[in-house]
């Protein structure tokens, strides 16, 4: 039933909350149901525009959740766009919804109203257009239209569903294993909570919970497994119990962080191994998408199970968009969102990620061993550069043009600059979200490591000398 919503004083409307991937801001900052109201507005008419009628939308477990989709579903509908409210759910349901038949309906458009990982005073909108993540120009179009108040007018229709059941039992029914295993899972108090536990017990594991209260304070840690610092309960969780494995879930479970017995940290690059293998185990030949932020031991390890690897920029709706076009049957970025094209629908889904690393590891005897054996090597983990807003695009293309990096091997350009030598990689690009120059390095050697960051160094002080670099 639709609720009531008080039409509050119009927030203006800040040109900074359309991000590069989705539209993210703070509340009664720069967003609030005023905001979300014209959102659905400009997405509806866009919809309109492509003949599309219906759409599925959903919220995480933020305080800000519940007026927002009101306010957000009240601009849908004044389009004529019909609406399908999931109400409080993982984003990659909404994305599994769009896939489906729903209430009779096909919709191929969706939007989440999401946080994901920030703190608990922001929220925005994943959205999904015509079966297209949207991003880039996209996303500035919808600033432009509401701008210039270009909205088509009509009357659509609400209704809700349940989607996890369906979603439940195609996961079930698709991912086997082959014995029960013990494992703890950490969703950080986000919006996985309510379903991690279901889900993994439903393919015959034994599950710990670990602040799997949905919960928008955040009150134990940040919803992030990106960060070591969030993962600590996890480590200790495993180390005192007979646990096997501990999986952690960011705030809206689209990414996957894996801890193994021994504590140590398998990031989204290595789980990527894994996945390769036995994707391609199906799909020989097969090409396996990986953003400029991973290991270089991915791209040989693909090599060496018969795949063709490709590098590709990071963002999950950039890489999303690079599995569409090339029909690869996997890709994945150092962030953690994982998209399996094979026996999936090419999205990106923390729940579905953690139940096909089960179906691996569930045919070992020691799941630890076989994650710890995967190639590594020495690395740090992401560094920043603060930059002034707007200067790391063009610090970039000024390192692009004249740099020079004496011992390297080659230098790859499509986001940023990564430089590969004969024993490790360095990359410094652009962040897309926060006005950083973004940083990684990886060798052989700490000493690889060192004249790897020198030659770096010695780049960025040509172009920006008051530089505060963070190595």
């Amino acid at each position: 039933m639709l609720g009531i919503f008080i039409e509050r004083s119009a927030m203006q409307l800040s040109p900074s909350i359309f991000k590069a991937y989705d539209i993210r801001g703070i509340i009664d900052e720069t967003l609030d149901p005023s905001i979300a109201k014209l959102i659905g507005q400009a997405f509806g008419t866009e919809m309109r525009e492509l003949g599309e009628t219906d759409i599925v939308i959903g919220r995480d477990g933020r305080l800000s959740g519940p007026s927002l989709i009101e306010a957000l579903t009240e601009g849908l509908l004044s389009t004529g766009i019909n609406v399908i409210d999931l109400g409080m759910v993982a984003t990659p349901m909404v994305y599994f919804a769009a896939n489906h038949t729903i209430n009779g309906k096909t919709p191929k458009s969706g939007i989440m109203i999401t946080g994901s990982h920030n703190p608990p005073n922001y929220n925005g909108f994943k959205m999904v257009l015509g079966t297209a993540a949207i991003y880039g120009e996209k996303i500035q179009d919808l600033r432009k239209r509401i701008e210039a108040k270009k909205f088509i007018t009509g009357q659509g229709n609400r209704s809700s569903f349940d989607i996890f059941p369906m979603y439940l039992n195609y996961i079930v029914g698709d991912v086997k294993l082959a014995r029960p295993i013990k494992i703890a899972v950490d969703c950080g108090n986000g919006v996985g909570g309510a379903f991690a536990g279901k889900l993994f017990r439903a393919l015959g594991c034994e599950v710990q919970e670990l602040f799997c209260e949905v919960d928008g304070h955040f009150p134990n840690h940040h919803p992030d497994p990106a960060h070591i610092e969030n993962l600590q309960d996890l480590i200790k969780n495993l180390q005192t119990t007979d646990n096997e494995l501990g999986l952690a879930f960011d705030g809206d479970a689209d990414r996957l962080g894996v801890v193994t017995k021994d504590g140590q940290v398998i990031f989204p690059d290595r789980q990527m191994m894994l996945f390769a293998k036995d994707v391609l185990s199906r799909n020989p030949g097969g090409q396996i998408i990986y953003d400029v932020k991973c290991t270089r031991n991915l791209a040989s390890y693909v090599k060496e199970h018969g795949g063709e690897p490709i590098m590709w920029k990071t963002g999950h709706s950039l890489v999303k968009a690079k599995l569409k076009e090339t029909g690869a049957p996997l890709a994945g970025e150092m962030s953690g969102h994982i998209f399996f094209k094979d026996r999936w629908f090419g999205f990106d889904d923390g729940l579905y990620t953690g139940a096909r690393l089960l179906e691996i590891l569930s045919k070992e005897k020691n799941p630890s061993d076989t994650l710890n054996n995967l190639p590594n090597a020495i690395c740090t983990p992401e560094l920043q550069l603060a930059c002034a807003e707007g200067e790391p695009f063009a610090l970039l293309e000024t390192i692009k043009a004249n740099a020079k990096f004496p011992s390297s091997e080659s230098i790859n350009t499509i986001d940023g600059v990564r430089v590969e030598y004969a024993d490790g990689f360095g990359l410094a690009r652009p962040s897309n979200t926060t006005p950083v120059v973004v940083m990684r390095f990886e060798a052989d050697s700490k000493e690889a490591i060192q004249r790897i960051q020198a030659e770096f160094k010695a780049v960025l002080l040509a172009v920006k000398p008051e530089a505060k670099l963070p190595f």
